[in-house]
């Protein structure tokens, strides 16, 4: 199944999150705390209001990632530990559902930077010495992996910020 990029208009969505700075290589050690998350906030009762998602905050042009693995909830939750609270903002996004293996998603992130400039659309993203800094940019697993342990049929949904205007 294959699907079309669009824009989607968000309203701002409060999470509980865990940030690392991680390489590609090393992606893992801050995807795989995302159980850890989610049974944090299920001792706390705090049911979460979505799938999960990592948040890339900073692309370093030394390769080096500073990304968010977050849970969507009704109410930020109070930081401890490693957990912390934060608000996705409102505003319009560039969207892509994609159905098949995460290890695709590289490629299919291009395709939506690509489409996007031949729609003239400009993302909510500054570039310093140390990378790009986005404001919204997420892949959220729609896919529960305990009900489809098939990755190849995992659907994931990418939402990148545009800046307004």
């Amino acid at each position: 199944m294959r699907y079309e990029p669009e824009i989607t208009e968000y309203g701002e969505q409060p999470y509980a999150g865990i940030r690392g700075r991680v390489r590609t290589d090393g992606f893992a050690a801050i995807a795989d705390r995302i159980p850890e998350l989610i049974g944090w906030l299920a001792a706390r009762g705090t049911e979460p209001l979505g799938g999960p998602f990592l948040r890339y905050n900073v692309i370093g042009a030394d390769g080096e990632l500073e990304v968010e693995a977050g849970v969507p909830v009704a109410v930020a939750p109070e930081p401890e530990g490693d957990v912390r609270a934060g608000v996705l903002p409102a505003g319009r996004y560039a969207t892509l559902t994609h159905v098949g293996h995460p290890d695709e998603l590289v490629g299919v992130t291009q395709e939506l930077i690509a489409w996007a400039g031949t729609q003239g659309l400009e993302w909510d993203m500054t570039r310093a010495a140390d990378g790009e800094h986005w404001v919204g940019r997420t892949e959220t697993f729609l896919t529960d992996p305990r009900v489809e342990p098939d990755p190849n049929k995992w659907e994931t949904r990418l939402a990148i910020r545009l800046a307004d205007g």
